[in-house]
């Protein structure tokens, strides 16, 4: 039974909970407790039976408040099997209760996921307080989840690097912080950016990209804050400034590292005190805009020799995000090549075009040092110049040095260590080559060619790897 209460928070449980026990008294007590805190109650009488109302199309059910010992189906095995469909974590917060559990039972509880547990007889207001927080936990994830779907529309990938960085965007993006995002040129910043502010409050309102590299100095003050008619000569009337009209929104400031000292200065004062002055005026003015920086160069090596300003670069490095290079999530090479095939012809009036294993391959032993910008424009043009299907001879010859001979096996037959006979002429050199390239190719398949683990288990830095791997000619898909 629930003990009675004393006083509890005042907010209104709005939600649908499910309540399995087969103690019919204590499923009426909870669903007269958590009705009467403004909740809407669905019963189940055993384990089988709350796993089908879980499965049923409709309002989703938000909380699942459950006995640990029930007929059929237990608590612990209903929580077993939500536990592995999502993934190691059960989709919706389940809170056990239990007259007759030990340590065990809580601590496996604990380890599959659950949000609580309580023991027998229950106390009201904790029930309320725990179901109230398992609620708000429901609402948290069904947002992370949203943003997530939203910011997936635009950075592909499902390596491990890519899933990372959506996890960092989808974190941050529910703040106000500010964020510098760095990275190679072509790496995808602007996407990153763009994404932050699809992820935040602020995702109805502007976001207005600045590019400060393509902005003549002397101009850069005036794009960003404006000025007053007559300010300076052919400034025949006011201008708002891209401060002001990202004003409730977000700024991107891209290539940061290259804005003019006076533009820095003005850009300081906007973030300490949300205020500006337009250029040759003498009024301030109050925006709310929240900043993302980008850059490829190195701000804190700029910041120490005085090219940036050291106060600048640790006012917008609150949040730091970096993008890695394509080279180092080579994984999503396939991915983002049947993606930018697919737009291409969507782009272009053509009928949808396939690509051979052999041609992804080949795109995907190259380094890539344009990144994702240099990987859609040879998309691109292998799309357009191609009469029908993409083939390897589609791919540009310059980027076909590192594609691996489909019939090498391993270990080559020039070196077989297991008949004991080596050829005369093989050198000390190709034989350690050889040895070596057979090594990590088979690492490399033993760990599903994921090249982080790899470089980890052979104890070298990932680029060092890569840089293996490509001079080696090893790519997935051949050996």
């Amino acid at each position: 039974m629930v003990d009675e209460p004393g006083s509890t928070e005042t907010s209104a449980l709005r939600g649908r909970i499910l309540v399995a026990d087969d103690e019919k008294n204590i499923r009426r007590t909870l669903r007269m407790v958590l009705e009467g805190e403004g909740a809407e109650v669905l019963e189940a009488a055993d384990g089988a039976e709350a796993l089908a109302m879980l499965g049923q199309p409709g309002p989703p059910i938000e909380v699942l408040v459950m006995d640990v010992m029930m007929p059929n189906v237990t608590g612990l095995e209903v929580l077993e099997r939500l536990s592995a469909q999502g993934g190691g974590q059960p989709s919706i917060p389940v809170i056990l209760i239990s007259g007759h559990a030990g340590v065990e039972d809580a601590v496996r509880a604990t380890r599959l996921g659950a949000f609580d547990f309580f023991e027998k007889p229950l106390d009201r207001d904790r029930v309320i307080v725990s179901v109230r927080n398992a609620l708000r936990q429901f609402a948290a994830d069904q947002q992370l989840r949203s943003l997530r779907s939203r910011i997936r529309g635009e950075i592909i990938g499902e390596g491990p690097a890519t899933q990372a960085l959506l996890a960092q965007i989808a974190k941050v993006g529910r703040t106000r912080a500010r964020v510098l995002i760095t990275g190679e040129s072509g790496s995808g910043k602007e996407l990153v950016a763009r994404a932050v502010h699809e992820a935040s409050e602020r995702r109805d309102a502007a976001f207005v990209k600045v590019n400060c590299a393509a902005i003549p100095r002397e101009l850069i003050e005036s794009e960003l804050f404006g000025h007053e008619r007559g300010a300076f000569t052919g400034a025949m009337m006011l201008k708002k400034g891209l401060f002001e009209v990202a004003d409730g929104g977000t700024i991107f400031l891209d290539e940061i590292g290259d804005m003019a000292p006076g533009a820095q200065a003005k850009v300081l004062r906007v973030l300490q005190s949300g205020e500006l002055m337009r250029v040759g005026g003498s009024k301030l003015i109050n925006v709310d805009v929240r900043v993302l920086a980008a850059t490829h160069r190195n701000l804190q090596e700029l910041a120490a020799t005085g090219e940036f300003r050291e106060d600048l670069y640790f006012r917008l490095n609150v949040v730091p995000i970096h993008v890695p290079p394509l080279r180092e999530r080579i994984e999503d090479v396939e991915l983002l090549v049947r993606h930018f095939i697919d737009v291409t012809c969507q782009e272009n009036g053509l009928a949808t075009k396939r690509i051979a294993p052999e041609a992804i391959a080949a795109l995907s032993s190259h380094g890539w040092p344009g990144n994702i910008r240099e990987l859609r424009n040879v998309i691109e043009r292998m799309v357009i110049l191609s009469d029908g299907d993409l083939g390897v001879d589609d791919v540009p010859a310059e980027l076909r040095g590192g594609v691996e001979d489909p019939s090498f096996d391993g270990m080559p037959a020039l070196v077989d260590l297991s008949s004991g006979n080596l050829p005369a002429e093989l050198s000390l050199r190709d034989f350690r080559e050889a040895v070596e390239r057979a090594f990590i190719t088979q690492r490399l398949r033993e760990l599903a060619w994921n090249v982080s683990k790899t470089a980890e288990s052979l104890g070298i830095e990932r680029t060092h790897l890569h840089k293996k791997m490509k001079l080696m000619g090893i790519q997935r898909g051949g050996a």
